[in-house]
């Protein structure tokens, strides 16, 4: 079953982490120096907030696959909506090896779509850091950038 993903760029974390766990009215799944996770079953769906990104707000939205033919279906689905398409294949970023693809609708909004392979020790295992003014889970937008955020060839992450 398909999961619905909000990754949010925030300034303080923790302040952050005490919101969220309060109005969830449940602790996050995972918790990092830079990042929070809850993966939620009502509603459904896995939200994040990290402090990687130029400004707060919402930073891209996404569903994440439990199987490859979900993951298939997905982007058959992208396809037939005659959007470009960033595929990224196995890649790493936020704490997780994903098999993941990027799409932008027509007002700009980066929707990611993946399916997390296995936890990772490390926010990505790219050699280099992303740059501060952009945030890492944003890929080249084949459309346009994600709500104003500046957006990297390439990014792998999130």
């Amino acid at each position: 079953m398909k999961r619905f993903h909000v990754h949010a760029h925030v300034e303080d974390l923790q302040a952050s982490i005490a919101f969220y766990t309060k109005l969830f009215a449940t602790e996050p799944s995972r918790v990092e120096t830079d990042y929070a996770k809850w993966m939620l079953e009502d509603p459904r769906i896995n939200f994040a907030v990290s402090t990687r990104g130029s400004k707060p707000g919402i930073d891209h939205l996404g569903i994440q696959a439990d199987s490859e033919e979900e993951l298939a279906e997905l982007k058959a689905r992208a396809q037939a909506a005659d959007m470009a398409l960033l595929d990224e294949g196995e890649t790493s970023c936020c704490y997780a090896r994903s098999d993941k693809y990027w799409i932008t609708d027509p007002q700009g909004i980066a929707w990611e779509h993946y399916r997390t392979l296995s936890n990772i020790p490390v926010f990505s295992e790219k050699p280099s850091a992303p740059s501060e003014d952009s945030a890492c889970c944003t890929a080249s937008a084949p459309r346009g950038k994600p709500l104003g955020i500046a957006v990297k060839p390439a990014s792998s992450c999130c």
